[in-house]
């Protein structure tokens, strides 16, 4: 990318150590408006840098990392500076695009720090898990490990943020200010009646964004949030030193643990059975299918070897990218992009899951999967023998998927694939 002359000073600017700095937005309690957390927001002394144009020249510069780091130490070096009560959760934003980055040296002391005088929570873009799954995984177990909960930002921007939450169990729900803001339709029925339905099941805080007037308020409350922030409630501005909250938000930290490969979900299984190859294929053809007929199905597929990931199977996933927000192929071998839209991740050939084949269909309202593991057979093509077991029970598909999800990174090394089936 061409960075102009423009972008270039933007950057510089803002990057200046003395230009950048934090300002909080209050997250209410809906019901007695009572602030009960804060939203970091990062802003510039130089009033002439708006954050859209100085996150665009980064962005040019090849510096949205660099930033965003930056933005998270003001963040937290703001909130300690004015002793935020350590029971008033912080909301931090993370870029997606500075989860490959190295992180800078002081990165692990502001961590301490924070660990130590502030209740952290980290909140996340579905599009970051996009673009990032493996390393999005990542991040969410280390916030967890310390202690910290996470948020997921833009739900219900588009529709694969409902399929999102159920690789990140947020502790939080931010429902996108468009739900809030726009007149009921159909689509926000959809959206709103998934995200009640996992935050029954998962406890998770339902907190509405752009909340402006009245109205606003309203159709939040009507669509089930408990906490919001917006205008209505307060513009973004400086910390009261040593303020308590009027109430307690009382986060309830998802522990997401993440298995060694998914045949470890269900080896212990009841239901394990033995099947030859050549019959489990029309289970895993029928699972690929399903991903033609919406459009909120993550697909994911581990085929042991790239070579087994056949021109008649690059078809099917090339057509499944079309529809679906991620479709991932796994194996020894597979290239970064083992046909257009999808996702692939090469295995080192001592990854547990190179003895497995998987085939997981996650999606707001459906989870299937098969879940199998080669019984090393030498027999004829087709005849191999695994033991399997097929499911519908959506925390084991869905622990399935976070396994593999978590292989797939934003880069990986190329290889090369032949024509050969699955079953060789």
């Amino acid at each position: 990318m061409i960075i102009t002359a423009t972008e270039q000073s933007t950057i510089e600017r803002a990057l200046a150590p003395t230009g950048l700095h934090a300002t909080y937005q209050p997250i209410v309690d809906l019901t007695t408006r009572g602030v009960m957390a804060y939203e970091a927001l990062a802003r510039w002394h130089d009033r002439a840098l708006a954050p859209e144009d100085v996150f665009r020249a980064a962005a040019a510069a090849g510096r949205t990392a660099e930033l965003d780091w930056r933005c998270r130490r003001a963040a937290i070096d703001g909130a300690l500076l004015a002793r935020l009560d350590p029971r008033t959760p912080l909301f931090v934003n993370v870029e997606p695009r500075s989860l490959t980055a190295d992180r800078p040296a002081w990165a692990d002391d502001l961590y301490e720090r924070a660990s130590q005088r502030l209740q952290i929570v980290l909140e996340l873009t579905e599009r970051s898990l996009l673009a990032s799954p493996a390393e999005v995984m990542r991040l969410v177990g280390e916030a967890r490990d310390r202690g910290w909960g996470v948020a997921l930002d833009d739900v219900g921007a588009v529709p694969e943020s409902l399929t999102m939450l159920a690789f990140v169990e947020p502790d939080v729900i931010k429902l996108d200010l468009s739900l809030i803001q726009q007149r009921p339709s159909a689509d926000q029925g959809r959206i709103m009646s998934a995200v009640l339905a996992h935050s029954e099941v998962s406890g998770a805080i339902i907190l509405a964004e752009g909340i402006e007037n009245e109205r606003h308020l309203e159709q939040a409350l009507t669509l089930g949030a408990t906490v919001g922030q917006g205008w209505h409630f307060g513009r973004p501005g400086d910390l009261i030193p040593g303020a308590p909250p009027a109430k307690v938000l009382r986060i309830d930290i998802q522990r997401v643990p993440v298995p060694a490969s998914p045949f470890s979900v269900v080896r212990d299984s009841a239901r394990l059975g033995v099947g030859r190859c050549d019959v489990l294929l029309g289970i895993s053809a029928h699972l690929e299918a399903l991903g033609h007929g919406a459009d909120d199905l993550v697909v994911l597929g581990s085929f042991q070897h790239a070579d087994r990931f056949t021109p008649a199977t690059r078809r099917r996933y090339e057509a499944l990218a079309n529809r679906c927000p991620l479709v991932g192929a796994l194996g020894v071998g597979m290239p970064s992009v083992p046909a257009p839209g999808v996702r692939g991740a090469n295995l080192h050939t001592n990854d547990s899951l190179v003895d497995e084949w998987a085939v997981v269909v996650v999606g707001a309202h459906y989870a299937g999967a098969l879940l199998a593991r080669d019984l090393g057979d030498d027999g004829p093509r087709g005849s191999r023998r695994f033991a399997f077991v097929v499911t519908h029970d959506r925390g084991t598909v869905v622990a399935a998927a976070r396994s593999l999800m978590a292989r797939i990174t934003s880069q990986q090394p190329d290889g090369a694939t032949r024509s050969t089936s699955v079953c060789d």
